[in-house]
């Protein structure tokens, strides 16, 4: 009988001493189950929301994995708080391990950042025809990290983002239309009115200046060795670079068929003295 009660007694002290902690198990447990499925759901519906304000994919999907893995870590310290487990010192640890990280990476954390911006602000997308810091291509792809460029003659060129965004951005593609503008110099000598007429006939059969806003010649300064024009017409973007090349191709090719003179700077060489060395040479 006394030993029956001593199992008993036993049974007891277990069921009493195991009971919290099976009770602590299953609700750290459901802690954890329950709050991933949680964050899981805010996420897909944070996406939802996204999508349905056109948000950049790469913005949405960043966005996502960042909130899902800070949401998991509170999930996770408080799963460990059912276990007894002190939070305080898990969350300085945590702290402290993403302090680290951050110095290791402030580079790349500050690309990051840069691409969040250029993700958000758009100040060019892809397939423009951009420059950055003194380098021309079309872009290829922004990504968090860093922007894809092809240059024109073929070559890929990957920049960072946090140097893009300390630098002066030229697009090219962002409006539809772009004004051709060359200063086209003729000699004094030249017949004026005819190469004005010649230009302004130039620009009138060149069926990629647009009509609106109207191309101009005129007149734009008496300068050292020339009279300089204002050569200027609107085009689309696209025709920009092919009708420049064609209109200055043209330009020569005009005005030497009607005897318009292109000057170009030249010097004159008086030696003093040479005349008379001349003449005295000849007598010897």
């Amino acid at each position: 009988m006394t030993e029956l009660l001593d199992r008993l007694s036993d049974t007891e002290a277990l069921v009493a001493t195991g009971l919290p902690l099976v009770l602590n198990v299953v609700a750290a447990l459901a802690t954890f189950f329950i709050g991933k499925w949680v964050i899981k759901g805010l996420i897909a519906l944070l996406r939802r929301m996204m999508r349905r304000a056109n948000t950049d994919e790469t913005l949405a999907s960043f966005l996502s994995n960042v909130l899902y893995g800070v949401g998991l870590a509170i999930v996770i310290i408080s799963a460990l708080g059912h276990l007894g487990v002190d939070t305080t010192s898990a969350a300085a640890v945590l702290g402290g391990a993403a302090l680290a990280i951050g110095l290791a990476l402030q580079g790349q954390l500050s690309s990051l950042a840069a691409g969040v911006i250029l993700i958000i602000f758009r100040p060019f997308k892809r397939g423009d025809f951009v420059e950055i810091g003194g380098t021309m291509g079309v872009v290829d792809e922004v990504k968090i990290i860093h922007t894809t460029m092809k240059t024109l003659d073929n070559q890929v060129v990957i920049v960072p983002n946090s140097n893009i965004t300390t630098q002066t951005i030229t697009n090219y593609s962002a409006l539809p239309t772009r004004r051709i503008d060359l200063t086209v110099g003729i000699g004094y000598g030249s017949d004026l009115r005819k190469a004005k007429l010649l230009l302004e006939k130039m620009l009138a059969e060149e069926d990629r200046i647009l009509p609106e806003p109207a191309p101009t010649v005129q007149v734009k300064e008496l300068a050292d060795n020339s009279v300089n024009f204002a050569f200027r017409g609107w085009t689309k973007s696209s025709d920009w670079w092919g009708t420049r090349c064609d209109l200055t191709e043209r330009i020569k090719l005009v005005f030497d068929a009607e005897d318009i003179e292109i000057p170009f700077p030249q010097r004159s060489l008086h030696i003093e003295g040479l005349a008379e060395a001349l003449k005295a040479s000849q007598k010897t």
